[in-house]
């Protein structure tokens, strides 16, 4: 599913848009500022950055260039408290797509966020094709031409997460971060069970295999 990073200093601020946006169907990661936006940037693959501009060590500003910069494609929502013209227009110079002023408005927030995505057309690269197989993230369906099943949330996501990665290593506990989030009380035995499910399911398909590698976690191997 789509990965949303939240930058904010305010923690408080950084949970609650977190929640809006889990609440939507995003799964989110989140920096406490600029600097640390980046560097998540690195190690993730992120769909859409929601950038707060006042911040320590780089604000929002400096951060969105170096967004930018780094990843021309990425849409980016910049909020601000700065309701004024040119804080605006500061905004969508430094290469940010949107601005919306706090507080924020909830529903406004999650609409602006489905917008950029859908004029970003992030939607149609989500669409995975994995041998004779389709997976439709936005109707969470698994197509092989002639049958369309669809299969449980948290087992499409976990799918689809393997299959975007085919032969990287997942572990049980990223996994459990990524797809259950971190703050859940479900045990990372989940996942275990929830591989068992989708081997069984896809069992007379010859176009990947899910390996379980020893002391690590899973991979999906693409034939």
């Amino acid at each position: 599913m789509f990965r949303i990073l939240i930058a904010d200093d305010d923690k408080n601020i950084r949970r609650l848009l977190s929640a809006v946006l889990k609440n939507a169907g995003y799964t989110t990661v989140t920096a406490e500022n600029g600097a640390e936006a980046l560097k998540v940037l690195d190690s993730e693959e992120i769909d859409l950055a929601v950038v707060d501009v006042m911040m320590p060590v780089m604000d929002g500003y400096e951060l969105t260039q170096a967004l930018r910069a780094a990843r021309e494609d990425l849409p980016i929502l910049m909020v601000s408290a700065r309701q004024l013209p040119e804080d605006r227009k500061k905004g969508f110079l430094s290469g940010t797509d949107d601005y919306i002023t706090k507080p924020v408005d909830e529903e406004e927030l999650v609409l602006r966020i489905r917008a950029l995505l859908r004029r970003a057309r992030i939607a149609s690269e989500h669409r995975l094709t994995v041998g004779r197989l389709t997976l439709d993230y936005d109707a969470l369906t698994v197509s092989d031409g002639e049958e369309v099943f669809t299969l449980p949330q948290k087992e499409f996501m976990l799918l689809f997460r393997l299959l975007s990665n085919p032969g990287r290593i997942f572990t049980r506990i990223q996994l459990m971060d990524e797809i259950w989030g971190s703050d859940s009380e479900t045990g990372w035995e989940t996942v275990t069970v929830h591989i068992g499910r989708l081997r069984k399911r896809f069992e007379k398909y010859d176009d990947f295999d899910i390996v379980a590698v020893r002391g690590l976690g899973y991979k999906a191997v693409r034939k």
